[in-house]
């Protein structure tokens, strides 16, 4: 893969072009002070990863959750009472 990477600052003084390349089919690596903060990348591209996204999301959020977990279990509810929420929220069926 080819990854072009350019400043933030630079980014936005050449978007339209920025949107050409990434209609073309490349990827462009957005930095902000050094750091990659962004990726453009085309939108067919992104639908397909829709899915692989929700979940590398909902897994950092479960680490963060269990990170908190394992310096204060107290923090932790039986599943029971987890299950029971979820069913009142309708957020799962009984």
């Amino acid at each position: 893969m080819n990854l072009k990477a350019i400043k933030s600052g630079d980014a936005r003084q050449s978007w339209r072009g920025l949107l050409d390349r990434v209609l073309k089919g490349e990827d462009v690596l957005i930095e902000r002070n050094g750091k990659a903060v962004a990726v453009l990348i085309p939108v067919e591209d992104y639908e397909a990863l829709q899915e692989e996204l929700e979940e590398l999301r909902a897994a950092r959020r479960a680490d963060v959750v269990y990170q908190a977990w394992k310096q204060d279990s107290s923090l932790g509810k039986p599943y029971h009472q987890v299950r029971e929420e979820l069913v009142q929220e309708g957020l799962l069926d009984e």
